[in-house]
């Protein structure tokens, strides 16, 4: 037997004192047991037929063991598998109390919170910095219940409709026969795609590989909407400014830190926190009233488009701080579960046919992946009295009954059970046009934007953009990396001329070349 474990059989006249010294070192610390309370008196040996003998199947204790082993993991998420987070306390110190009755969107609020961040397309073993769109998604915990704002640190995405988000995601995932990531999908999709230039520009632009999540912006993307106590509706995009300043790295950068270490961010962001340097973020929002809705020369609605801070600007309502790291970064952010179908009073949805589809697609996700009973997870769980008739099924860890009455199981009752609130009714979505299926790229501008974009850039952030674009059309086709040029044109000559100039440097691409090679090879 291990010289660690207690064995009063062995114990001799010489040794017998320091086993006895040992074990009383040993009570003193908390006594290992199963999962249902019963002490383990050996964690080093199995039960075996004598000493050469096959393990016993009766070692329930060693069976426990392995088969807890063989569950530790859960499905990974599908999107935003690699992530990083931590606590943190949202305050607001603006007045919108005009707009909106949430009390966590009150002067003077404060309200816990946790933020993950993450990237989008790699698994959960991917290296932090890929250049990508990241996961900016927090979750506060308010006292009428979980709020969810679950956004990116983009203001736009590269698709308005939700049919098209599976195939969008399939192109970043690794291809069926290869297994390996595929650069000819995302630009086949890309340029059959023409709503996703804005997000392409800015993903192939510096801000697309930010050095570590503290250096970024975060935002709810989505237009929201805010309704007040009379019932009043206005739509709403929330923004979250670091306050760090932005830092991005290129991509040579990029490389050189992946070949030391996959986990910069998780580094980043738990050694400053860590450290008691708590990063910050001026919350702001942009309000639009339904009637300047029916007005604006785009959706604004749409996904692909932001709201120009000329026509809306935005408005300073706070401070986000993140102050605490997990205590366990599995329990607290690998099993953490944001949905934006998680709002509270004063807070809504909108017409964006996006945010919609993810209304239900996100809660359906962490059903799927954690249990039914999901919310019960203790970083899921509200911090606020909770009452439904909701039963049984996976993850059923409630510690009563949930309604407040074994007999109210069901609703309506008589027995005193939990009945609804009628002053959480939100006002009316105003529903425009009959029910059908309408072509979201009919009358849309999918090119002024991302201009307005490449516009804004300096010579320096042009050079990278194209440079950029360039390093990941390394072995597409040339009819596909043609159709993507011609999208380029049309945003600015000079974008189309630059990452041209830029694929014949890096890859000596030479148009009528590559293109009868192409077609020759398929």
């Amino acid at each position: 037997m291990p010289s660690d474990s207690f064995n009063p059989a062995a114990a001799t006249p010489t040794n017998f004192k320091d086993v006895i010294k040992r074990e009383k070192t040993m009570t003193d610390r908390p006594t290992l047991t199963t999962t249902a309370g019963a002490p383990v008196p050996d964690n080093q040996n199995s039960i075996t037929a004598g000493p050469r003998g096959g393990v016993m199947l009766q070692d329930y204790q060693l069976i426990e063991k392995l088969a807890h082993q063989n569950r530790e993991r859960i499905p990974e998420r599908v999107v935003h598998a690699k992530g990083w987070g931590a606590h943190g306390t949202l305050t607001i110190t603006g007045d919108i109390s005009r707009y909106t009755k949430a009390k966590c969107l009150q002067p003077g609020a404060s309200t816990p919170m946790l933020a993950r961040f993450s990237t989008v397309a790699g698994e959960m073993g991917a290296a932090d910095h890929e250049r990508d769109v990241r996961g900016f998604a927090l979750k506060f915990y308010t006292e009428d219940g979980n709020w969810d704002l679950v956004g990116n640190n983009t203001p736009v995405f590269f698709v308005r409709d939700p049919y098209k988000f599976p195939d969008f995601i399939h192109t970043q995932k690794r291809h069926p026969k290869t297994n390996m990531r595929s650069p000819t999908a995302m630009w086949d999709f890309w340029s059959l795609s023409p709503e996703s230039l804005h997000q392409v520009t800015i993903l192939m632009s510096d801000r697309g590989l930010p050095v570590d999540p503290m250096h970024m912006n975060g935002y709810g993307s989505h237009t929201y909407s805010l309704w007040n106590d009379l019932g009043e509706r206005f739509w709403v995009k929330f923004h979250f400014k670091t306050e760090q300043g932005h830092k991005h790295y290129v991509n040579e950068e990029a490389e050189t830190i992946i070949g030391k270490t996959r986990e910069g961010y998780q580094e980043a962001l738990f050694g400053t926190i860590e450290e008691g340097r708590f990063p910050r973020w001026k919350v702001q929002v942009q309000v639009m009233t339904e009637a300047q809705a029916e007005q604006t020369s785009y959706n604004p609605f749409d996904l692909t488009k932001i709201w120009p801070h000329s026509e809306f600007p935005p408005i300073d309502i706070g401070t986000m701080e993140l102050n605490r790291n997990a205590d366990n970064y599995f329990a607290e952010i690998e099993q953490a579960a944001f949905s934006p179908s998680n709002i509270v009073p004063g807070i809504s949805h909108s017409p964006d046919k996006m945010l919609q589809a993810r209304i239900f697609s996100y809660a359906d996700a962490h059903r799927y992946r954690l249990g039914t009973h999901y919310e019960q997870i203790p970083v899921n769980k509200p911090q606020c009295p909770v009452h439904h008739y909701n039963r049984d099924g996976q993850m059923n860890t409630y510690g009563g009954i949930l309604s407040g009455n074994p007999d109210a199981y069901y609703e309506p009752n008589s027995v005193n059970g939990p009945v609804e609130q009628p002053s959480a009714k939100e006002p009316p979505l105003k529903i425009e046009g009959e029910m059908g299926r309408y072509n979201h790229r009919e009358g849309n501008d999918d090119y002024g934007q991302p201009r307005a974009l490449f516009n804004l850039f300096d010579a320096g952030q042009k050079a990278r953009l194209f440079s950029n674009i360039a390093a990941a059309m390394g072995g597409v086709p040339g009819h596909i990396v043609e159709r993507q040029l011609a999208h380029f044109k049309l945003v600015h000559p000079d974008y189309e001329a630059g990452v041209r100039t830029a694929l014949k440097t890096a890859h000596g691409y030479e148009a009528d070349t590559i293109s009868a090679k192409a077609t020759a090879a398929e």
